[in-house]
């Protein structure tokens, strides 16, 4: 068992792991209980888990949580609580999801893309996240406005 300190959503979490590979996704969803970010597929290529960590997109499916160490975690329960990140706005303007699964990750994949000074049709090329419901025609619509 390990004892690790985290920093997510600018909160400071203490968290006892059964082993530091652990993926971070379970940590966020099971030990803090912040469910905003789904698990898909468990291999790096739905982007449903995506998480920015220390700034930069990751997929928390497979990302070792203590990799996470030390570096500020944001998840979509942290991107904005009130939804004015230019993101968020731009879903919401152009009704993106559908079902929703995949948008958290979206979003998050989308922010990391901005934050690596990434605008509209470059963010689109960076986001290879999936959508089984097939919004992508909105997806790139609202990324456009970025």
């Amino acid at each position: 068992m390990s004892t690790l300190r985290l920093n997510v959503n600018g909160q400071d979490h203490t968290v006892d792991v059964s082993s530091g590979d652990m993926p971070l996704l379970w940590v966020l969803r099971d030990l803090i209980g912040l469910t905003g970010t789904k698990y898909g597929c468990g291999i790096e290529v739905c982007g449903a888990c995506t998480v920015l960590v220390g700034g930069q997109a990751e997929h928390s499916c497979v990302f070792d949580v203590s990799s996470a160490v030390g570096k500020p975690i944001v998840t979509i329960e942290g991107l904005s609580p009130d939804r004015s990140h230019p993101a968020q706005k731009a879903w919401i303007l152009h009704q993106v999801p559908q079902c929703g699964y995949c948008q958290p990750g979206m979003l998050m994949s989308v922010a990391g893309a901005m934050k690596g000074g990434h605008r509209g049709s470059e963010i689109a090329s960076e986001v290879k996240n999936l959508c089984v419901c097939g919004t992508y025609q909105r997806i790139k619509q609202a990324v456009a406005t970025l």
